[in-house]
Parts: structure tokens; sequence; C-alpha cells
């Protein structure tokens, strides 16, 4: 958990950010795909970034076999998005923070995910590396994306 000014992180269940994962990374489609067949697996971690009471951003984690250091215990980064007239202002920075700090606290070695090309810079200021000719597009938006990683500290060689 993680407090700075008004702005708190906490575990939530998936349900309460299938609308801002909607919002923002399926252009507030209804009939785009939001929920993940893993949601309720009591693996999955969800994280909801919250100011005042108003969710503002949100990220899910699942365990998950990796693309890259396959030996490495790896959970799977998706739908992590920072509501449109709040990004910029370290939201999303500071909700993946809390969730690498709690997932790196139960042995959690490894996160990958399938970043997209626009938010690459995001992901490389906190840490994340490409993996050189994964660039690909998404199936289910149709969108460049890169596959990225991110290798923990305490296992990195």
């Amino acid at each position: 958990m993680s407090r700075s000014d008004e702005f708190v992180v906490r575990r939530v269940p998936a349900q309460a950010l299938h609308e801002l994962r909607r919002r923002v990374l399926r252009n507030n489609d209804p009939d785009k795909k939001v929920i993940d067949d893993r949601d309720e697996e009591e693996t999955a971690m969800h994280y909801g970034g919250y100011l005042s009471n108003t969710l503002v951003a949100c990220g899910s984690f699942y365990p998950s076999t990796s693309p890259i250091n396959q030996e490495l215990r790896t959970y799977q980064l998706r739908y992590l998005a920072t509501d449109l007239t709040m990004q910029g202002r370290g939201y999303g920075r500071r909700l993946l923070k809390v969730a690498e700090d709690d997932l790196a606290g139960l042995s959690v070695q490894q996160l990958w995910a399938n970043g997209r090309d626009t938010a690459l810079k995001f992901y490389f200021e906190t840490g994340w590396l490409a993996v050189e000719g994964s660039e690909h597009l998404s199936p289910e938006t149709q969108l460049p994306h890169t596959v990225i990683y991110k290798v923990f500290a305490a296992y990195n060689r």
C-alpha cells in the first residue's frame, strides 16, 4: 500500500478496473474485451490507484511463463492504464512501483508485458527493457506493441 498526498494504491478485485481499462485502453468501445480469463484466479493481482477515492490508474499482474528468462518466476503485466485526464502526473509510475515491490516481496523475479509502442518511453524510464525484434501488432487492438520485461535487481546477473 502506498500513500502520497491524496493518491493511494491498493489491491482491488479485477471488476473494479474494467471501466477504466475500457475507457483508456479500448477507446471506450463497449464491444472490446477488457476481461482477462485469469482475472479471477487467486494468484492474479490487481491494483487500483485512487485520487480522492476516484480510480485514476490501474494494472493487473498474472503468473505467466515468460518469453524471456524462462527459468525465472515471472508475472505478466496487462491493462496498465491511467485516466486520460490524469496522464503525465506520475500516477501510473507510482502504481507500477507499488506493484513491483509487492511482487518482488512474493519472490517474483521478473515481469513481462506486451507494451504499446506509444508507452515504451514510460517503461524504459521505469527500468524495463525491450526484447529486440519483438515488435508486433496486438491481435486485440491492432496497435503496435513490443515485448518488454524487467528483472528485479536481486535476480539480475
